[in-house]
């Protein structure tokens, strides 16, 4: 027996996504997975050599990438490199603000220059660039996804020395919350992820910091990178057509609600 299932597609043909921090970790995967369903990837970070590493691989396997230079605490930068984006592969319809760094530091330790840089990169910076990606395309009168990549820490901190980036990330999902109501008649859906501790670079800083928090979780494990694969295809591909201003929380467990 079939039914019709028009919307169960993950087939992102004609598509042109722009994914900060894409230079590693999960930024690193969310290209990868964009460009193996046809979308065409612009890589964003400070790191431009990985970057172009990146875009060669995605390249040889048959898919369309290029590398884009963009500090996420520089304004100038990030409205730069989605018209750079837009130059050389067209107009972006998808935009995957993950790039973001932990605070890694008691409250009372930080310096001033860390916490304005942690707010800058992880709430000014996705502000700034859907607001920029929206804008065009709504001159162009054409659909959009924007995916936030917020935390399970959004949601509840236990105290473990990152206080400052559980308050950045609850601030991600209500930008989320908030830009999917301004966008929603202009058929631009805005969504978050909000993972829990999985592999990363970051993810690597933080055990060398504070152990191997993994024992600490019901399953005693971090997450893998692909887990968050049909998250992402979901938030960006069809059968999200009527989803906005949600943030889904894919945290194996790991937190108590």
């Amino acid at each position: 027996m079939s039914y019709d299932l028009p919307n169960n597609s993950t087939d992102l043909s004609g598509q042109v996504a722009l994914v900060t921090g894409a230079s590693s970790g999960l930024g690193l995967r969310f290209a990868k997975v964009l460009a193996s369903q046809g979308a065409k990837v612009a890589l964003a970070a400070r790191r431009v050599e990985r970057l172009e590493a990146l875009a060669q691989e995605i390249r040889d396997a048959g898919g369309e990438a290029v590398a884009v230079a963009m500090d996420a605490t520089d304004a100038d930068q990030m409205i730069d490199a989605v018209a750079k984006a837009e130059e050389a592969l067209g107009l972006v319809t998808i935009l995957v603000n993950n790039a973001g760094i932990p605070d890694a530091q008691r409250a009372h330790k930080m310096k001033i220059e860390l916490i304005d840089r942690v707010l800058d990169i992880n709430v000014r910076a996705p502000f700034v660039l859907s607001c920029e990606v929206a804008r065009r395309l709504i001159a162009a009168g054409k659909p959009g996804r924007i995916v936030n990549i917020a935390s399970s820490s959004a949601y509840s901190y236990n105290g473990e020395g990152a206080a400052l980036y559980s308050v950045s990330k609850a601030a991600v999902v209500r930008i989320t919350e908030t830009l999917a109501v301004e966008w929603s008649r202009y058929n631009i859906n805005v969504n978050a992820i909000a993972p829990g501790a999985f592999e990363s670079e970051m993810m690597d800083g933080m055990l060398s910091r504070m152990g191997d928090i993994s024992q600490h979780f019901p399953r005693k494990r971090l997450g893998n990178p692909a887990q968050l694969d049909s998250t992402l295809l979901y938030l960006v591909g069809p059968a999200s057509d009527a989803v906005t201003g949600t943030s889904v929380r894919v945290d194996d467990g790991q937190s108590g609600r």
